[in-house]
């Protein structure tokens, strides 16, 4: 009797325990989710004003679009790192799609130096008038990220749902926030221009290293487009990093880092909040993102000849590269080439411009 006794006493106490853990987490949470609320920045809804529909209503597991920017603004603390000046325009441009079901995904980056035609766009009651072979990089700097992803829906025909604006300082605080990202560097750089130094092997850069080494350009292969290549294969190895230590399978981890990152980003206002943020990312926890794949979209360099030399514009493969997206289609053939983290074949200039050791 004195046993039984006993042992209703002590899972009485494990009961109140947690009950008592349970509740503090829950006040926790909510606490935190209202300072990250008050965190995020609020950006300009998105007007799809040229006439791109979604195919279906949107279901919590339906295919996703998602457009990514990163500003090339230096004013923020740190940002000077490679000493050069920014306008504010779209220093990186990621088109994120997430298929139907939410358990794959794969990101396209267009070039900055991309001719279009810019289109119209509205924003604050004001229309930003649009330009013919306009560089890519030009409509955030002019109208924001509104503008960046009018932009996107009129070149591809592509419904966008959500966007997410990245300075290099919010950058930093999203690498800092996982611990730092393991890269490997073929060789060493030693760039004196833009102050970037870095040695050569693998290792985990924290977020200052992290951005030296994605916004190098000049003494490593192919310039921009192989910049382009290394930050994809980076935010490959880093969207691993995240998976790898269960983010998305524990709410508490999620939280922290969502608070962690949501005062570095500039979202639409569907998406400026924790909850929605939480929502998203707890929706992609069952899919294969460790393996997401990103490419580049097709394009050729203008001949020098051209006034425009120096700049690229896109190919007919771009218009097929669309179509998938817009019709929920894995790459294909489309894909060969494809950075994900894992450590790509080929030439020791292959291997630096990824970004990744052969």
């Amino acid at each position: 009797m004195a046993e039984r006794t006993h042992r209703r006493t002590v899972w009485r106490v494990v009961l109140v325990t947690q009950l008592c853990l349970a509740l503090v987490t829950g006040i926790a949470v909510a606490l935190v989710y209202r300072h990250v609320d008050r965190r995020i920045d609020e950006g300009a809804p998105i007007s799809h004003a040229g006439g791109v529909e979604r195919a279906e209503p949107r279901l919590p597991t339906s295919a996703l679009n998602v457009v990514v920017l990163g500003t090339d603004e230096r004013a923020c603390e740190g940002c000077g790192i490679d000493r050069e000046a920014g306008g504010g325009g779209a220093d990186v441009t990621m088109l994120l799609h997430v298929a139907d079901g939410r358990r794959a995904a794969y990101g396209i980056s267009i070039p900055r130096d991309t001719l279009v035609d810019r289109p119209n766009c509205r924003v604050d009651g004001e229309v930003v008038p649009g330009v013919a072979g306009a560089a890519w990089n030009e409509a955030l700097a002019v109208g924001g990220p509104a503008c960046a992803v009018a932009q996107v829906e009129a070149v591809t025909g592509i419904y966008v749902d959500h966007y997410v604006v990245v300075d290099f300082g919010g950058f930093k605080e999203m690498v800092d926030a996982v611990d730092g990202v393991e890269v490997c560097i073929p060789e060493e750089i030693d760039d004196d221009e833009h102050n970037i130094h870095l040695d050569s092997g693998t290792q985990v850069l924290d977020g200052e290293d992290s951005l030296a080494y994605v916004r190098q350009r000049t003494s490593t292969p192919n310039a921009d487009l192989g910049r382009m290549r290394r930050q994809q294969a980076f935010i490959a190895s880093m969207v691993a990093k995240v998976l790898s230590a269960r983010t998305l399978a524990r709410p508490d981890r999620l939280v922290s880092f969502a608070s962690a990152v949501a005062g570095s980003i500039q979202t639409d206002p569907e998406l400026a909040s924790v909850s929605e943020i939480v929502d998203l990312a707890a929706s992609l926890r069952q899919g294969r993102l460790g393996k997401i794949r990103f490419v580049t979209a097709p394009v050729v360099e203008l001949p020098r000849d051209d006034p425009n030399w120096g700049r690229v514009e896109l190919t007919s493969e771009a218009d097929e590269l669309w179509r998938r997206v817009a019709a929920d289609q894995p790459l294909g053939e489309l894909g060969r080439g494809a950075s994900s983290g894992r450590r790509p074949g080929g030439s020791r200039a292959d291997a630096a411009a990824n970004g990744l050791c052969s």
